[in-house]
């Protein structure tokens, strides 16, 4: 009897087992320290989190940046070993005192993922600045976002460490805007057939990279060094869709002039 009791408590026993939920992987998080560039006097934090349900949550904070206004912001970088790490003043070639989102994409790469408020976040979106966050009155950023894995690029989520964070939009001259008197019209407008939009727009503001013990390992692949030829080119990286998007920065500027005057 005893036996047969034992028996008929097993079936129970495992039925009780496969109804309780399987245990959720723990999410992970890497932390990135958003440094100024071009003398902005911007900083901020950013952490990165792969959730277990694989997708990817963004959270940044970052200061001192030219207040409401926007100010695009992606994942750069590469998943294929290529040693791209934040610029610094050497990357300004002209030599006119500033690194140009131009000058700077050699160092920090591609537009791996855009991180816009809404919709894609595809690097066609790079400077989708009507769904880029805004910087608050006294130049606070907060940035909360999940976008989901499908929609990340192969590899994202396995090489996070080796991403890193860029901000743009700086105040060359001091004057709580981007306008054309700080560092004259956007380069990178100009390539893209239009004028009128401010350099100062489009120069890169922060830049942070991975630290602690998650930072990337030694790179596996080519280094982005030298002469180049293992460089990204930069234009065709911000020409997709950058029409219509440094169109929508113009929009932004020229509606800032008119309440100006109004």
């Amino acid at each position: 009897m005893r036996l047969r009791r034992t028996l008929l408590a097993i079936p129970a026993t495992a039925a009780v087992l496969l109804a309780a939920p399987a245990p959720a992987f723990a999410d992970e998080s890497v932390h990135v320290q958003l440094d100024a560039l071009n003398n902005s006097g911007a900083s901020g934090t950013a952490t990165l989190t792969v959730t277990g349900s694989g997708d990817l949550k963004v959270s940044i904070r970052s200061k001192n940046l030219v207040p409401n206004s926007p100010h695009a912001q992606h994942l750069h970088g590469s998943v294929k070993g290529m040693d791209f790490h934040c610029p610094d003043m050497s990357a300004d070639k002209d030599g006119n005192g500033f690194v140009s989102t131009e000058e700077g994409l050699p160092m920090y790469g591609d537009i791996f993922v855009s991180l816009t408020t809404k919709g894609d976040t595809a690097k066609a979106s790079g400077l989708a600045v009507d769904r880029m966050p805004t910087a608050d009155a006294t130049g606070n950023l907060a940035y909360d976002r999940t976008i989901a894995g499908a929609d990340l690029p192969q590899g994202t989520l396995e090489h996070l460490k080796d991403l890193h964070v860029v901000q743009h939009g700086i105040d060359a001259n001091n004057n709580d805007k981007y306008d054309l008197e700080g560092l004259g019209e956007s380069t990178l407008a100009k390539s893209a057939g239009l004028t009128g939009i401010p350099q100062e727009a489009t120069d890169p503001a922060t830049c942070g990279m991975v630290s602690g013990a998650a930072a990337g390992s030694v790179p596996v692949g080519a280094v982005a060094a030298g002469d180049g030829t293992s460089r990204p080119h930069p234009t065709p990286m911000y020409a997709l869709g950058s029409v219509a998007l440094l169109g929508a920065l113009g929009t932004f500027i020229a509606r800032r002039r008119l309440r100006a005057q109004g």
